[in-house]
């Protein structure tokens, strides 16, 4: 029991805390640096939409207010099957190229989108957020390194979201990790929200695949190229301030992750990229179950004063956890926040093993059964016809 114990122990410590402090050592013993220059190349703006009426009107109006050179941007929306008035607002929308396709998910309608699109850099963007102004030239900036392929922007969220604090601690050292990431070699992944891809490196993302902002850049390191963040290129976003949202939005992207050993095998062979896939994505999947076996196993050895001292504040931190979700009236604090979030991110990782599983022949299903409340909500249904139309042109 205590080589359980301990082997455990072991494991969710580097899952949560040594991983981050070895990324942060390699960026400060061997950086590298990104060369950053004032490139203006032709951007095509990428967004992929589903019934998203209700906020497409300020984020094209957002588009249109970039301090970026009107004549170096196209923007093409792919409206995926929308039953809203979605294709109304589009229509109205001379300098918008414009998708119309069937219900055929998120992947394929960015697929279609990219073939309609020309230019030699795409950005990735979702409907809900906001990008600043100058974000696009804070990414671009970066494609003045010949050995950059990807660039991804930061995510950042209204004041009020912050005090979802167990949450808001938990984004702070995912960003932590992603910087020590970047400058210490390639981010294993982007920031779905808003981030920038040149062209020739672009694989076609198979039907089904949940995270595009995954599946992309890893297919960018495997050509050789690096996939940075850019902390200066921000986009804002505004989440529910409740726990049952982040929750079914970690169980799809914990399941996207289980997605990828699928999709890119090879990120267990190629030595480049296996040891940060496996710490950052893998080892987060692993952890509730290694919790689980520091629980009981401490609880068996609580003959000793330490194991019982370690079985009585775990006990006590979980106990913590389930009262705030039973009566989160009268549990209220940092503390309290930060046990609850952890032990809902750690149910989500449980949970995405169990969903994968379930809808591994269609892993659409999980945007359906997680009743994601993402910036792009998934529905399978059957796909009545195939095809495009081009509703609208760039000037």
């Amino acid at each position: 029991m205590k080589v359980l114990f301990w082997a455990s122990t072991l494991f969710v410590t580097y899952a949560y805390i040594g991983y981050a402090g070895l990324m942060w050592l390699l960026a400060r013993s061997r950086p590298k640096p990104v060369t950053k220059g004032p490139v203006r190349p032709k951007v095509s703006i990428v967004m992929p939409v589903h019934n998203g009426a209700a906020a497409l009107p300020g984020k094209l109006k957002n588009l249109s207010e970039l301090a970026y050179p009107r004549d170096l941007l196209e923007v093409v929306v792919a409206s995926d099957g929308s039953t809203d008035t979605t294709a109304d607002i589009l229509s109205s929308a001379p300098q918008v190229k414009t998708v119309l396709c069937p219900r055929v998910g998120k992947a394929e309608a960015l697929n279609r989108a990219l073939a309609v699109s020309s230019y030699e850099i795409v950005v990735f963007t979702d409907v809900r957020q906001q990008i600043e102004p100058g974000a696009i030239s804070e990414l671009v900036a970066n494609f003045a390194d010949d050995n950059v392929g990807c660039v991804s922007g930061e995510l950042m969220f209204s004041p009020s979201w912050t005090k979802i604090s167990g949450v808001s601690a938990y984004w702070k050292v995912e960003k932590f990790i992603r910087r020590c990431e970047s400058d210490s070699g390639s981010v294993i992944g982007a920031t779905g929200a808003f981030y920038a891809v040149r062209r020739s490196l672009i694989t076609d993302l198979p039907v089904g695949t949940l995270l595009d902002d995954v599946f992309i850049p890893l297919n960018v390191i495997k050509q050789e190229k690096r996939v940075i963040f850019e902390p200066e290129a921000r986009v804002w976003d505004e989440m529910p301030e409740d726990t049952s949202s982040e929750f079914k939005r970690k169980v799809r992207t914990l399941a996207g992750n289980i997605q990828m050993l699928q999709l890119t095998p090879w990120v267990i062979t190629d030595g480049s990229v296996r040891f940060r896939f496996v710490s950052h994505k893998l080892t987060r999947l692993l952890a509730p179950w290694l919790l689980l076996a520091v629980f009981f196993s401490a609880w068996s050895l609580a003959g000793s004063a330490f194991y019982l001292a370690v079985a009585l504040l775990q006990s006590g931190f979980y106990g913590l956890a389930i009262a705030t979700l039973v009566m989160p009236s009268l549990f209220q604090g940092r503390v309290v926040s930060v046990a609850r979030a952890f032990c809902v991110m750690n149910t989500a990782a449980a949970v995405a093993v169990f969903s994968y599983v379930r809808h591994r022949r269609d892993l659409r299903q999980i945007w359906t059964t997680s009743n994601c409340s993402s910036d792009y909500e998934e529905q399978p249904q059957s796909v009545a016809k195939v095809g495009q139309i081009v509703t609208a042109n760039r000037e």
